[in-house]
């Protein structure tokens, strides 16, 4: 499927917290891998990017959440996280690809439950998990592309 050496990180992207996962280096698995507390956007950033460099990451996968019921002149989470992304990509050389996270929250919820976890901890980190697993289970079902830049 890939001929790449790295890794890929997802990101769950929420007003408090950034929920990150990680893949394996044969992009099969995806686990989560941790939860930021929100600071300011340079720091979240420069957080993201040392997290990438740790992991060998060669992109970030950003869920982005599906708008069905938007009016056009809406401004829906959809539209927040564009905008985040847009900033976050000017600090980084790395990739970022947008994965739709419909339902993930939900299914975050079950595992969380499955893993023992208190009611009320996050579940940022599972979400990212779930996005990262969906999108790269597209990838190997050739349902989606992985998208380099030059210097990757």
């Amino acid at each position: 499927m890939k001929n790449y050496s790295g890794k890929l990180v997802g990101i769950d992207h929420g007003i408090k917290r950034i929920g990150l996962a990680t893949s394996d280096f044969s992009w099969l698995v995806a686990k989560e891998l941790l939860i930021l507390k929100r600071k300011s956007r340079q720091e979240d950033f420069d957080r993201l990017n040392h997290i990438a460099s740790e992991q060998h990451a060669l992109a970030f996968v950003v869920g982005l959440p599906s708008n069905v019921d938007r009016e056009d002149s809406d401004h829906t989470q959809a539209d927040t996280v564009k905008l985040w992304v847009e900033r976050f990509s000017k600090t980084t050389q790395l990739p970022i690809v947008f994965w739709d996270e419909q339902l993930t929250s939900y299914d975050a919820r079950i595992l969380a439950k499955q893993k023992k976890r208190k009611a009320r901890d996050p579940i940022d980190d599972l979400a990212a998990r779930l996005i990262l697993q969906s999108y790269m289970d597209a990838l190997r079902d050739g349902l989606a592309t992985f998208p380099l830049r030059e210097d990757v």
